[in-house]
């Protein structure tokens, strides 16, 4: 885990901060853990972790004008030294547009800029400190610093409306730490902080003017492409030598079972259209893509591409010939890896401590063994589904800009997958109300309908369309919280309500950024999770400038049925590549639900016995026996949701991993000085006052 972390005091020398560090409780200098100092007081800045040397840059103007990157970042240090001329007179948003994924920190005299990402994977956190303002890329070391406690309210958010920014708002699991949302940055003058947006706001009264669809195809051509090239043009990493033969191994074999990764660079062929266009992008650019001569699989320069199969559920048969062929492409080394039961959804239910709880953690397993195989630099394509797909409630959209006729492919496509006449009124009923509806009742609804308990939706396609037709949604767990946990979100949705006023928001662009950023706040706990030493995961898809030339995709454009494997196919085209396998780009998910339904059934036992005495009902979230119902029943084949199980499960295992956590991030400080330090109180009632 790779993290900075600073504060900005009220005033230089104040609450006793001297020699890059703070006086702790009995006089000691109080800093990071593993730290290399990048400036410092009276506001210093840390980077912890294993940050590779070209990871951390630092570019001076003066001593009291500088600017520290930290990631893979584009731009040279002459660019880097002109955006800091730049900052200092107050902009921000120009920091944010080079090539690459990185956290930008500005010092300009007492004034610090830090620069979040619009997808929210590279969060900015932040909380008061010593008179000041203490800020980082990870909440924990913070929550360590504050000695903060759980925040249960966000936790039964988090159940309850994870998809719902009004409901979790800027909070974190830790009580007192805050976040900046996506397209923001943390402004602190002398301690005082302030949150300020970088992104123009489009005007809602009148219809943005309509984009041209090439162009706007091209522009995310030329921005992946550059996104790529970046990852390709720095410098090549080598990890921990082999420390030597073991007898019946080879050393592809010696590498995955001692975890380490394979030099140079890599990529994920799952057969999907998004990892397969990274692959073909960055084995076809020009440069040396692939593994390094000397160094293991003997490959040369090919790219070493990494497909998982999974034999314990059947279904992705299609994907895995789409792979095949496509590794058929001469620069690409094609290494398929094989998992069984022990690879299934909560198989593993070990792991380390990451950051924040997501679903990702029941799947973490799973995850690493495919990702053992992999390089010291592996492409995913995690987050193009965000991207570049359309949310259901764009459809409401169309109508605010009285687009109707862009909606007769996607309903039609609907209506042939239920076979039904009635779906075109349906859905036109749904998206009409939702574009005559206010922010505000959206609000208020989801409020009533977590107070009565309502969670029945109709199923299927059409069903999962007319269900997210909606300003808001109750969580797929929301039906196993207790009354006053759902009483606790309820008051505080109909608060949010009341302070937003009209909410004039176009409600599939607010939907669309809210699922994305919840994707990107679970990848990031996946990388923590499923982290390979000495491997870097690049999702080219998060970066800003790719974010936002999707965004710029017409609607009308990205609504359209196969719309995301049509794109990246142009994206292709344009890059050279056109030999693309029958079927390419269509969608299969019936192989994931599949394979956490087996895994459930098979971890029955072990999930059971986690929810004897879960954590989650000493905190009033859940009660024990409801929750071990719900795990037999669906290890049964009850068709009950399963991301709210997933949901469920990894929060006890984060509450259980962080209680069992020894030690803290900090140094200078009494062993007490850690998040959490009195763990979890059992509370009666989740309204209780102080609780």
């Amino acid at each position: 885990m790779r993290w900075l972390v600073g504060w900005s005091s009220t005033a230089a020398g104040a609450a006793g901060i001297g020699t890059a560090g703070a006086v702790g409780y009995d006089g000691e200098t109080v800093h990071p853990v593993g730290s290399q100092l990048l400036w410092g007081d009276p506001d210093p800045l840390w980077a912890v972790g294993d940050w590779r040397p070209d990871e951390v840059r630092v570019v001076h103007a003066d001593a009291q004008h500088r600017i520290a990157v930290l990631g893979i970042c584009g731009a040279t240090d002459e660019e880097l030294r002109r955006g800091l001329f730049t900052a200092r007179g107050g902009a921000v948003r120009h920091l944010t547009t080079w090539p690459g994924s990185y956290t930008a920190v500005v010092q300009a005299g007492r004034r610090i800029t830090v620069c979040g990402d619009l997808a929210g994977a590279r969060p900015v956190f932040h909380t008061p400190w010593a008179g000041g303002t203490a800020y980082a890329t990870a909440a924990l070391p913070l929550a360590d610093l504050v000695e903060a406690n759980l925040d249960f309210t966000h936790l039964a958010a988090l159940l309850a409306a994870p998809d719902v920014p009004a409901a979790l708002r800027d909070t974190t699991p830790y009580d007192g730490v805050r976040r900046i949302p996506p397209g923001h940055a943390l402004v602190l003058r002398a301690g005082a902080r302030e949150i300020a947006g970088y992104e123009p706001v489009a005007s809602l009264a009148v219809a943005a003017p309509p984009a041209d669809p090439d162009r706007a195809v091209d522009a995310v051509r030329d921005t992946l492409v550059e996104a790529v090239r970046t990852r390709l043009a720095a410098p090549r990493h080598v990890p921990d030598l082999d420390p030597g033969p073991v007898p019946g191994m080879g050393p592809a074999e010696r590498r995955a079972a001692r975890g380490m990764p394979v030099p140079g660079i890599g990529a994920d062929l799952s057969g999907g259209p998004a990892s397969g266009t990274l692959a073909l992008l960055a084995a076809g650019l020009p440069g040396r893509p692939g593994t390094l001569l000397g160094h293991g699989t003997g490959a040369g320069e090919r790219l070493l591409a990494v497909t998982f199969n999974d034999l314990a559920v059947t279904g992705r048969e299609a994907e895995l010939e789409r792979a095949g062929a496509l590794a058929a492409n001469p620069r690409l080394h094609h290494v398929v890896v094989t998992g069984a039961e022990e690879t299934l959804p909560y198989a593993d239910l070990d792991g380390p401590l990451t950051d924040e709880p997501g679903p990702s953690l029941v799947v973490a397993a799973r995850h690493r063994a495919r990702l053992a195989a992999g390089s010291a630099d592996h492409f995913t394509g995690h987050g193009a589904r965000q991207v570049l797909d359309a949310h259901p409630a764009r459809l409401a959209d169309l109508l605010v800009d009285r687009r109707r006729r862009h909606l007769v492919r996607p309903v039609a496509a609907l209506a042939r997958a239920d076979g039904s006449v009635l779906v075109p009124a349906r859905v036109y009923g749904a998206a009409r109300r939702l574009a005559r509806t206010p922010y505000r009742a959206g609000l208020e609804v989801l409020a009533e309908r977590l107070m009565r308990r309502r969670f029945d939706e109709p199923r299927g396609a059409v069903g999962a369309s007319l269900a997210a037709l909606a300003w808001a949604r109750p969580g797929p767990a929301a039906r196993w919280l207790t009354g006053e946990a759902l009483a606790e979100v309820s008051v505080l949705l109909q608060a949010e309500a009341d302070r937003s006023g009209t909410g004039a928001q176009r409600p599939g662009d607010y939907r669309a950024r809210a699922a994305l950023a919840r994707h990107a706040a679970d990848l990031r706990v996946l990388e923590q999770a499923a982290e390979i030493r000495s491997q870097r995961l690049h999702a080219p898809f998060l970066d800003n400038q790719v974010v936002r030339a999707c965004r710029d995709l017409p609607e009308a454009l990205r609504v359209q049925p196969g719309a995301r494997a049509a794109i990246l196919r142009t994206v292709l085209e344009g890059a050279g590549v056109t030999d693309l396998p029958p079927g390419w780009g269509a969608p299969s998910h019936a192989s994931t639900t599949a394979a956490a339904r087996a895994g459930l059934r098979a971890a029955a036992d072990p999930l059971l016995d986690l929810f004897a005495t879960p954590l989650l009902a000493d905190a009033g979230l859940v009660e024990a026996r409801v929750v071990r119902k719900a795990v037999r029943s669906a290890a049964a084949g009850e068709p009950l949701p399963l991301d709210g199980l997933a949901d469920l499960i990894s929060l006890e295992l984060w509450l259980r991993r962080l209680l069992a956590r020894r030690g803290t991030c900090w140094t200078g400080t009494p062993t007490r000085s850690r998040a959490v330090p009195s763990g979890i109180q059992p509370r009666r009632s989740a309204l209780t006052p102080g609780a």
